[in-house]
């Protein structure tokens, strides 16, 4: 690393601090330890660092605000990226086994890039700025990876856009779906910059996602690796190229010549037709209890297990055994529901004869919910791992009410949120003070201009969604943003809206599932983009990035972001056969789609009050509120009693969203994801830490990188062209590639099969 006074990495925290065993221990312990006070009795070393030794570990106390930051270089590489990991992670929504593309790969890749074009391009002005400003710098490093990160997910509403199309046979045009999309995720950019000073500024509000990105910024600009000194072995650069190489060639196998190692349920290969094996070891509608897969993009179908705290991971773990592999088959084997006439796992829903629930049946002419034709036609079934996964969304919404909250995260949360509206500011926030803020009425203008877009949606196309909702969605999601933003900010866990803004508006405005989606995206994503923007503000506040450059990078990086995904979704619906048909050859069966169409169908067009009110089929599900509010308050008592017992590494709000993939993910994604996570996490980061803190977070890129690279070339390669004929009689026909579909589980075959003209369920509903 240069001497610059702004770019100085963890090394000058170590030798500026010494060798104080004492904070390290205790932050390595709260790291392990999620009920452990890290911050208790440990006091800042002076006024000139961050109270927080996690802080100290990982961002750099010095500011020069001479060093370029908003360059002709930052925003053509920013802009880049802002195209092409949106366009990728859209292309992969769809997919399943699905790769997202994080912003840590533009972090790593933007670093060579900067160099090549400091290098060889020549020193002249455009526009009277300068073409070429010198080496590129880490705040240029910085701008560049937050235009990238900053719209890279799918945008939430783009899945109203595909839903329509899907189940409800609507196209309404490029206009509607972009006013939406620009709407929902724009007015949370909105919401995030007014709630700054509550979340950003205060010391206390630490956002543990950040640090890792902050260290590796200040590691890939120094000459020595920050945390652990000269230690020996490949550089980070190098380590990534490798393992992304490694990742890419590996992936060929699972993800094209052998694709019976990504679906590995081996148990069913030796007994394709018991039906009892291949419910509970199935991997297409089974449990996935075969417990293998060989593909990274299965194992980091729920997020890479490399980048999560091994307590998290064995609480996820331990909710997914209970209540996937020992509750689910109960239910199931005792036909709880109906269960055997459909498979034991599925993202659909289903009929009283067992096939896809056609909802085009009880809607009327204008897509709202005929109660004749439903009450001639079927009531709504779902395989078990989805009824249970809608008994744990209402269980964790509990834990977020104000006093189980206040019992279990009492510590972490409550105290420092007292901090963060009286605390000092520390010398972070002094050093950002010198840099113009962004003034509040610039937050005004777009959340005005959102406003008339989603008001312009609604009421030109024919939606069937008042206006006063859109408004009671947007206060839902100004009212959670700081306490659920506190809680992000202290514990790195999100909670989700997704089912309280269900449950509103099923209720509200029953048989209208356009309004309800349209209802959910706005009172749940308002909320979650407003934390990804006020996270990123946190990043800038961390690395000294002037505010102003942050507010147009975020704003222009987000508008061509969701662009661009809607653009890609369009294509791939023109251009790929079978579109989210669940046979779909090459994967894109859109599994996200499918859950998000099954919700609509559930909370729009039936409505909560047919499926969840005493009497109804699904009625147990809802005394899962009471064991939402049980749980916490229960080991909260134990914990009190007995302090060092285990108890205090149960985190119930983990266990209870943690699974929340399920369907359409299954064992085979969470089994070997935290088998994956206990290795790295637990084993290597205790015996071997250096190791660890130097490659960990660069190889879960690399393996991202390399299949998501990997699998882009082999659809364009050899799936795609020639309708996907080259290899039709030879790789794709090879045992390898369809021992896995021959089987009662490829074929979908629930335990009990009805003949033609029979029905199960209930007589009235």
């Amino acid at each position: 690393m240069s001497a610059n006074k702004g770019s100085s990495s963890t090394v000058d925290l170590e030798k500026h601090h010494g060798d104080d065993v004492a904070v390290l221990d205790t932050a390595d312990v709260a790291y392990d330890d999620p009920n452990a006070d890290a911050h208790s009795g440990i006091a800042s070393f002076s006024e000139d660092d961050s109270p927080y030794p996690e802080v100290r570990s990982a961002v750099a106390n010095t500011d020069d605000p001479t060093i370029p930051v908003a360059t002709i270089r930052a925003w053509v590489l920013g802009l880049i990226w802002a195209i092409i990991i949106p366009g990728l992670n859209q292309f992969f929504f769809f997919r399943y086994p699905s790769v997202t593309v994080g912003g840590i790969i533009a972090q790593l890749l933007s670093l060579p890039l900067g160099r090549l074009w400091a290098r060889f391009l020549p020193n002249v002005k455009i526009f009277g700025l300068d073409l070429n400003p010198g080496p590129f710098t880490i705040k240029e490093h910085v701008l560049v990876t937050i235009m990238a990160s900053v719209g890279a997910g799918s945008a939430y509403a783009t899945d109203i856009v595909a839903v329509q199309k899907v189940y409800y046979g609507q196209n309404y045009n490029f206009g509607f779906q972009w006013l939406i999309v620009m709407s929902t995720q724009l007015i949370g950019f909105s919401i995030g910059g007014i709630a700054r000073r509550f979340l950003v500024q205060p010391p206390s509000m630490i956002w543990p996602a950040n640090l890792v990105t902050c260290a590796l910024f200040n590691t890939l600009h120094s000459t020595e690796y920050a945390g652990v000194g000269n230690r020996g072995g490949y550089s980070r650069e190098r380590f990534f190229y490798i393992a992304f190489a490694c990742s890419a060639i590996w992936y060929l196998l699972p993800g094209y010549l052998f694709t019976a190692l990504s679906y590995f349920s081996w148990v069913c290969w030796i007994a394709p037709n018991n039906n009892v094996v291949n419910q509970l070891f199935g991997v297409n509608y089974g449990l996935g209890m075969g417990l293998l897969t060989f593909d990274w993009a299965q194992i980091a179908y729920i997020g890479s297990p490399l980048a999560t705290p091994w307590w998290a991971e064995a609480n996820i773990a331990a909710g997914f055994v209970f209540f996937f592999w020992i509750l689910t088959p109960a239910l199931y084997f005792t036909n709880t529901w109906y269960a055997k006439y459909m498979p034991i796992s599925s993202g659909g829903s289903f009929d009283n004869t067992g096939s896809k629930y056609n909802v085009t049946r009880i809607l009327t002419a204008d897509s709202t919910f005929d109660l004749e034709s439903y009450e001639e036609y079927s009531p709504l079934f779902l395989s078990t791992t989805f009824a249970i996964s809608y008994g744990l969304s209402f269980a964790g919404i509990t834990p977020r009410s104000p006093m189980p909250c206040d019992l279990y995260f009492r510590k972490q949360i409550w105290t420092q949120s007292r901090k963060a509206m009286s605390e000092q500011p520390d010398i972070h926030a002094r050093l950002m003070s010198v840099y113009p803020q962004v003034p509040e009425w610039w937050y005004a203008i777009i959340f005005v201009s959102m406003f008339v877009c989603g008001v312009v949606a609604i009421e030109v196309w024919d939606t069937k969604f008042p206006v006063q909702y859109f408004i009671l969605a947007l206060v839902i999601a100004f009212i959670y943003i700081i306490p659920i933003g506190m809680i992000q900010a202290i514990t790195n866990q999100q909670v989700g809206l997704n089912v309280i803004t269900e449950l509103i508006i099923g209720y509200a405005l029953p048989g209208r599932p356009i309004a309800m989606m349209m209802f959910k995206t706005w009172g749940y994503i308002t909320m979650a983009q407003a934390l990804t923007f006020t996270a990123d503000f946190k990043l800038g506040h961390y690395m000294k990035i002037p505010p102003r450059s942050m507010f147009w990078a975020q704003t222009v990086a987000t508008v061509l972001a969701g662009t661009v995904q809607l653009g890609v979704q369009a294509w791939m619906f023109t251009n790929i056969p079978g579109m989210c048909d669940r046979d779909q050859k090459d994967g894109f069966w859109c599994p996200s789609t499918g859950v998000f169409g099954t919700a609509s169908i559930v909370w729009g067009v039936i409505g909560p009050a047919r499926q969840f009110s005493q009497g109804q089929i699904y009625y147990s599900l809802t005394f899962f509120f009471l064991v939402g509010f049980l749980c916490p308050v229960g080991a909260w008592l134990v914990h009190k009693k007995w302090p060092n017992s285990f108890i205090r590494y149960i985190n119930f709000p983990v266990i209870f969203s943690g699974t929340g993939l399920i369907p359409p993910a299954s064992a085979i994604n969470y089994v070997p994801w935290a088998i994956v996570g206990f290795v790295f996490q637990y084993v290597i980061r205790r015996r071997h830490f250096a190791w660890w803190t130097k490659y960990n977070y660069v190889l879960s890129a690399a393996m991202d990188a390399g299949v998501a690279i990997s699998a882009v070339l082999i659809f364009f390669i050899l799936q795609y062209p020639m309708s996907g004929a080259i290899g039709a009689t030879t790789v794709q026909t090879w045992w390898g590639n369809t021992v896995y579909s021959n089987t009662l589980d490829g074929n979908k075959t629930p335990l009990i099969s009805l003949a033609d003209g029979e029905t199960f369920g209930p007589s009235k509903w």
